[in-house]
């Protein structure tokens, strides 16, 4: 909530396509560049799979890299906890940043 507070009414229903590109923004500005993403979807349902293409090209066009660069993937919790009840979903970013001064 420090870069995207959830109580700010411009944020309501915004796609996290635009929160993605406004935070590789902020980190170019601070002389840092995406190199890669492990991006992990938890979710009971629904299934995913079927749409890793377009939200890899999507995420891709986001973040301004190649496509090479993002590795997708989906789990479920099991049917445990509030994932696995179906009342949410979560997600999991590993990134690798460089400094775009070398």
């Amino acid at each position: 909530g420090r870069h995207f507070s959830d109580s700010d009414p411009a944020y309501k229903g915004i796609s996290s396509l635009i929160l993605l590109a406004e935070v590789l923004k902020k980190s170019s500005e601070a002389g840092f560049r995406l190199v890669n993403a492990d991006l992990t979807v938890v979710a009971q349902e629904p299934r995913l799979v079927p749409h890793f293409d377009q939200m890899r090209e999507n995420i891709s066009r986001s973040a301004g890299v190649d496509i090479s660069c993002l590795n997708l993937k989906a789990t479920t919790t099991e049917q445990m906890g509030f994932v696995g009840r179906g009342e949410g979903i979560a997600a999991h970013a590993v990134v690798l940043l460089a400094s775009s001064q070398v």
